[in-house]
């Protein structure tokens, strides 16, 4: 984080703007809606620019630029196209601890002005640190039509019932639960549709009813395998109302960031041989936290139904009669293969696909070998590194061509993900060279061999 995010308090408070021109009358503008005194020093100063001024209780200095300017003030912001007067202005601040804004010089900031969503009292900022302000400005529009103009009277009205709130739901959790009922449901609706009488008298009575559920639930969320832009609505949806989060090792640092902050977080990552939490008390765990009342994260990497054995923990579950939601993620399969150009299907290459889980018991892979060696099929192995030797060979033993393309994608759909691309008596050779880890897919036919025309990203 390159810039420490806050909201300033200037109401009555005196801000130096130095420079008269289009951009200071821009700031100044900003500055008179957070009420701030605006005091002005330039030679030229434009006429909308005085206005402001005057309408602030500022004062206008129509002279040139001195140290002496920037005293009793809180925040000061350069406004020229002078080069040196804005490195002067800075230095002057940063002697005397005042925050200062150079306009389009970052480096000479020690605050920035972000670009702003104003749903007053709702305030969004959108900063890239002063390195790309059209990136910033173009995320600032799309939240402008995503977040509706009414939601500023929603926050007053919440703003008003607040301390009734907490005197009649002491408890932290109930009443976070009730707030978040309320500003999601029908009474957010009548306050933003001015519907206020009608709003006040439904959440009177969801109030004294102590309307805030306190049983526990479950969602079991699929992670999809890595990028967060993968997701769904429904999973972000979730991963923000959670209070209790169970992730495993796939679940990439990018995703977890995206979930409630103020969550338990509990690690129940496995590797090859090796359970953090064995599955059978990952089950008990999400029953337990389930029946004290807690919304629980089931957060999985990929797809919970496929080789995620979210059916396993969904059993107990309902055997205790304790509410769950399922959210599928993208399979690793769907996800590593697009990232990697290679289709699961083709007209021309294959017909159907097949999902196989690659993990090796006692040393040995047991498949029906003779099934996977049809042409007209695209295999996929999950957890295939280990046994990649092995599938490869078996596969050949069994009469597929040697010279079937195969891939083994490394970390699929991450920034730092790696395309392994062989035949069946190579690949398993071509990887043994390689530094590769785990998490990696298999996928064996002939639409590997698209690849390279088909690949779009960071192979």
């Amino acid at each position: 984080m390159e810039y420490f995010p806050l909201f300033f308090d200037l109401k009555n408070k005196p801000v130096l703007i130095v420079g008269g021109g289009e951009i200071a009358t821009r700031k100044a503008r900003l500055l008179r809606r957070a009420n701030a005194i605006v005091d002005v020093v330039a030679e030229e100063i434009d006429g909308e620019l005085v206005e402001l001024i005057r309408a602030s209780g500022g004062k206008l200095y129509q002279a040139s630029y001195s140290a002496s300017h920037i005293d009793k003030h809180v925040l000061v912001i350069a406004a020229t196209d002078i080069e040196n007067v804005n490195a002067r202005v800075s230095a002057d601040c940063q002697v005397r601890q005042i925050p200062v804004n150079v306009v389009d010089s970052p480096g000479l900031c020690t605050v920035i002005t972000p670009a702003i969503v104003d749903r007053s009292p709702i305030i969004v900022a959108v900063s890239s640190g002063g390195d790309a302000p059209v990136l910033a400005r173009m995320l600032k529009s799309q939240l402008e039509r995503s977040l509706p103009g009414a939601y500023g009277k929603l926050a007053r009205f919440a703003a008003k019932y607040r301390d009734k709130v907490k005197a009649a739901l002491p408890d932290i959790d109930t009443r976070r639960r009730f707030w978040e009922a309320t500003l999601a449901g029908d009474v957010a609706e009548q306050v933003m549709a001015d519907n206020v009488e009608l709003a006040e008298k439904n959440f009177n009575l969801r109030l004294a009813a102590g309307d805030a559920d306190r049983g526990g639930e479950v969602y079991l969320v699929g992670a999809g395998p890595g990028d967060p832009d993968l997701l769904t609505f429904k999973a972000l949806r979730l991963m923000q109302q959670a209070e209790v989060v169970l992730y495993d090792r796939l679940v990439t640092p990018a995703i977890l960031d995206m979930v409630r902050k103020d969550a338990e977080f509990v690690y129940v990552g496995k590797r090859r041989s090796e359970h953090a939490v064995p599955q059978q008390q990952i089950n008990q765990m999400l029953c337990d936290y389930a029946l004290a009342g807690n919304r629980v994260l089931r957060l999985k990497g990929g797809d919970p139904f496929i080789f995620g054995r979210g059916a396993e923990e969904i059993e107990l579950l309902a055997e205790n009669g304790i509410p769950f939601q399922v959210v599928p993620g993208v399979t690793a399969a769907a996800g590593c293969a697009s990232y990697a150009g290679i289709p699961l299907t083709h007209r021309d290459y294959s017909q159907s696909v097949r999902f196989i889980t690659g993990h090796v018991k006692d040393g040995v892979l047991d498949f029906r070998w003779k099934e996977f060696v049809e042409d007209s099929q695209t295999l996929v192995f999950y957890m295939g590194l280990t046994g990649l030797p092995q599938i490869c060979s078996q596969l050949i033993a069994h009469g597929k061509s040697p010279a079937t393309p195969a891939a083994l994608v490394e970390r699929g759909t991450q920034p730092d993900q790696r395309v392994h691309i062989g035949t069946l008596s190579n690949l398993a050779k071509i990887v043994e060279e390689r530094d590769v880890h785990a998490p990696t897919l298999l996928i064996i036919g002939g639409v590997v061999s698209l690849h390279k025309t088909l690949k779009w990203y960071k192979t």
